[in-house]
């Protein structure tokens, strides 16, 4: 059914005035964000943002993106740590540098919404959205959980991470940012005792990430699949806009497919993709969908 895809967008000036229509006369909008939603924001994982803060294991190490170093099997715990709690701060701690998901929460503040999403960095709740409106499918970058994993529990990482990145030279300044001190070099180790353990079995804990078969639902993501699910159930009678915003095809079946299938069976539901270059709609749906291919951070000024 969904086979065949449409490279063929809206022009920009005729795709906005219909997006643009479509919010104004929706009951409700369903948000499916993916990963290039908080790259547009600035959250880029590449070139001189990586290289200011991971340039020591860089060199060290010889990978050039912040991906690669999340996988790479360190030596001791104390190192893998200095890597990630960088990691986990800049991504998580830190704000955006571009106002991308404010512009966003600003479309759809005043409409019934619910977001769908595969980031895991906290930039919905920064910008204002509802947390009960939101679905973090694949974690949270804010969370520790136990590696193995023995129980059904997730920790909130906040201090702990805040202490390991202080342990290694950096200052925190007052807006939150990350800033290493002049004439300091990084320590690429964080001291043992901060090494995170599980309370319970005292195993080493992991970020609550979907990563692989040891990822833990815990309460609050059943809790919020079963609002999703709820939300889904009370609107598909409604005029239900399901705005797509930069969803790629690295995990399709989570967004993409699953707002294909119900914008077919829903009598009155339209489907907008907003996506640099990959703004597509299959056969089934063309006539009820908006492909604007754009820069999703120029596209929402637009709006």
């Amino acid at each position: 059914m969904f086979g065949r895809r449409i490279p063929k967008s809206d022009n920009m000036p005729d795709g906005i005035n219909k997006l643009r229509e479509a919010l104004a006369h929706a009951d409700a909008v369903i948000i499916g964000a993916g990963a290039g939603l908080s790259t547009s924001a600035g959250f880029v994982y590449t070139g001189e943002r990586f290289d200011r803060y991971f340039q020591d294991f860089s060199e060290k190490y010889h990978f050039s993106d912040m991906y690669s170093g999340g996988f790479y099997p360190y030596h001791t715990l104390e190192e893998h740590w200095a890597y990630w709690s960088r990691y986990i701060y800049i991504n998580r701690y830190m704000d955006a540098p571009n106002p991308v998901y404010d512009r966003l929460f600003e479309l759809v503040r005043d409409k019934d919404y619910f977001v769908l999403t595969t980031n895991v960095d906290h930039c919905f709740q920064k910008a204002g959205f509802d947390k009960r409106r939101l679905f973090y499918t694949q974690g949270d970058y804010g969370l520790f959980q136990c590696s193995s994993p023995c129980h059904r529990m997730t920790y909130e990482n906040g201090d702990a991470v805040r202490k390991m990145v202080e342990a290694q030279g950096y200052m925190i300044d007052g807006n939150g940012v990350l800033i290493l001190p002049e004439g300091i070099t990084p320590e690429m180790a964080v001291p043992t005792e901060l090494v995170p353990y599980c309370p319970k079995c005292g195993r080493p804990m992991s970020v609550n990430l979907r990563a692989d078969n040891t990822f833990v639902e815990d309460e609050g993501w059943h809790r919020a699949s079963e609002r999703y699910a709820d939300f889904l159930r009370r609107h598909q009678n409604m005029k239900v806009l399901f705005l797509e915003a930069a969803v790629g095809f690295n995990t399709p079946a989570i967004v993409k497919y699953s707002f294909w299938r119900m914008v077919s069976e829903w009598k009155d539901a339209v489907y907008a993709c907003l996506n640099y270059g990959e703004a597509y709609a299959p056969d089934a749906i063309r006539k009820k969908s908006i492909c604007i291919s754009g820069d999703i951070g120029e596209v929402l000024n637009l709006l």
